[in-house]
């Protein structure tokens, strides 16, 4: 069972988008309140009244864009899950079916509580992705104010600060992602009885970890995960699905005995 690239894609371009549109709401208000009360001459002295008419716009923007994106998270996140829900169930369903097996899933408590605890991760995730931005913009600004910068060195900072916010969107996306395909995948798992999985490593990302590549082709008890011994990556073992991990991109090959080739 591998994530769902498509989903992974319309989950960042719905961040990138929210995003996009705060990063253009800040340079507006912050860039034209910026030129327009603080010329050189006041940001040498120090203009105690600039900087604080630059405080207010940024908490009215705050608070502007906290709301907004708090709202639209909870929609965000729901589609998400949503949609991982229904692509997993979708591909076991047909793994299945050409094994010669017919399932019919239902939302079971255990699915639900997962879906819920997903949706709640990425409100989380995307509400603090919005505030930690706004915080840094607020920082960005009055240090510029402080230290006497112009117009273009404000703007240069500000927009790099929006790549990386939007780096942080293409993030989540892919790492929630893979949490969300592996957290689905093992509770349907656990209710069609299945009860090993093999570990396949991904083979993926610039520094893979030891521990992951070493368990690949691993069977492993689909209620209790496999036993990562550096699985904090400071020598500290517990036992962990794949795709767990923060990165992580390890899947899971389910065991059936008498379909399974070789079980």
């Amino acid at each position: 069972m591998h994530p769902n690239v498509g989903i992974e894609m319309a989950y960042k371009k719905k961040m990138e988008a929210l995003v996009d549109n705060m990063h253009r709401s800040i340079m507006w208000w912050v860039v034209n309140a910026y030129k327009r009360d603080t010329p050189e001459t006041v940001l040498m002295a120090l203009d105690e009244s600039s900087a604080m008419k630059l405080h207010k716009i940024i908490q009215k923007l705050t608070k502007y864009w906290h709301k907004s994106f708090n709202e639209a998270a909870k929609e965000m996140a729901k589609y998400f899950a949503n949609k991982n829900q229904n692509q997993t169930d979708s591909a076991l369903k047909a793994i299945l079916k050409s094994s010669g097996m017919a399932v019919e899933f239902k939302l079971t408590p255990a699915m639900r509580d997962t879906l819920q605890a997903t949706i709640k991760q990425n409100v989380a995730l995307i509400t603090h992705m919005a505030d930690n931005h706004l915080k840094e913009i607020e920082g960005i600004t009055m240090r510029s104010v402080q230290a006497g910068g112009d117009l273009k060195y404000l703007s240069d900072q500000l927009e790099a600060r929006y790549q990386m916010t939007r780096k942080r969107a293409k993030f989540i996306a892919s790492d929630q992602n893979s949490k969300a395909t592996a957290s689905i995948t093992r509770v349907r798992q656990v209710e069609l009885g299945i009860k090993k999985a093999k570990w396949l490593h991904s083979h993926a990302g610039k520094t893979p970890r030891p521990t992951h590549m070493a368990l690949n082709g691993t069977l492993y008890d689909v209620k209790q995960g496999a036993w990562d011994k550096d699985a904090d990556g400071k020598g500290k073992g517990r036992y962990v699905f794949p795709g767990e991990l923060i990165k992580c991109r390890c899947v899971s090959r389910s065991i059936i005995p008498g379909i399974t080739k070789g079980y």
